[in-house]
């Protein structure tokens, strides 16, 4: 039922509001293939990931689920996160801007899957204007577990970002997050940091122009997973090859 409800989120987010409410959106489709994935029934796996992005009157928003096949293993699974960011520049009307923070938001997350991983983050998010990055956010939660297995209760730091850098006629892209739990409620959990940057070339520019930028980004991802789940001593350290399509 929460797939389902994430998967419709997905589908409907820019359609959820009319006329004046969105301001820009996107959806994409990602394809993941790699190896030496720690904690699963097969250290090799391909997922599936359908995002979508957006800002809206009050803020913005970021959806995506996972769709995991563990290869060699007849099994899979799911994971998903639906964030939306309360902007109080835009509720206010009027710019908040210090130094490089251009904006200041209510940040809040909710994480499902299958398993205990349901918990619900809630902070603020910064943005800002840096050199070099195209955008850069950084947003701090507490965490709240919401299933009763799950003892991942603790604080957050999730830097998100983006690079563009001209190349071969076309642009390449380096984005990702990096997520810091730390200070956790303790009951077996640890301290961990997942950090996950993606290298993509602008393929869709270089074959259609200008018009389709972004559409189609090939690349790698690298993923660094140290103290994997909140388990101790379970470092994940591993690339993939990495295909995306955005509508």
């Amino acid at each position: 039922m929460k797939k389902t409800c994430l998967c419709l989120a997905l589908l409907l987010s820019p359609q959820a509001f009319a006329g004046e409410w969105v301001q820009w959106w996107n959806a994409g489709i990602t394809g993941l293939y790699g190896k030496n994935y720690d904690l699963a029934p097969s250290d090799e796996q391909t997922t599936i990931t359908l995002d979508s992005a957006g800002g809206w009157k009050y803020g913005d928003w970021y959806v995506f689920q996972d769709f995991i096949r563990f290869n060699g293993a007849d099994e899979g699974t799911t994971y998903g996160e639906l964030s939306t960011r309360l902007s109080a520049g835009k509720l206010l009307n009027q710019k908040l801007a210090l130094g490089p923070v251009t904006d200041v938001s209510v940040a809040l997350t909710l994480e499902e899957g299958e398993g205990p991983v349901e918990s619900f983050l809630y902070g603020i998010g910064l943005d800002f204007n840096l050199p070099i990055f195209s955008y850069f956010q950084l947003n701090t939660y507490r965490r709240h577990a919401i299933n009763g297995a799950n003892n991942s209760d603790g604080w957050q730091i999730t830097p998100v970002y983006r690079v563009d850098i001209p190349f071969a006629g076309s642009n390449l892209v380096i984005d990702g997050f990096a997520d810091w739990v730390f200070r956790t409620d303790g009951n077996g959990y640890h301290e961990n940091l997942h950090f996950n940057p993606q290298v993509k070339f602008d393929l869709g520019q270089m074959v259609f122009g200008d018009h389709r930028k972004d559409a189609l980004l090939v690349g790698i991802e690298y993923d660094y997973w140290r103290n994997k789940y909140g388990v101790d001593g379970i470092d994940q350290n591993t690339y993939s090859l990495i295909a995306q399509y955005h509508f």
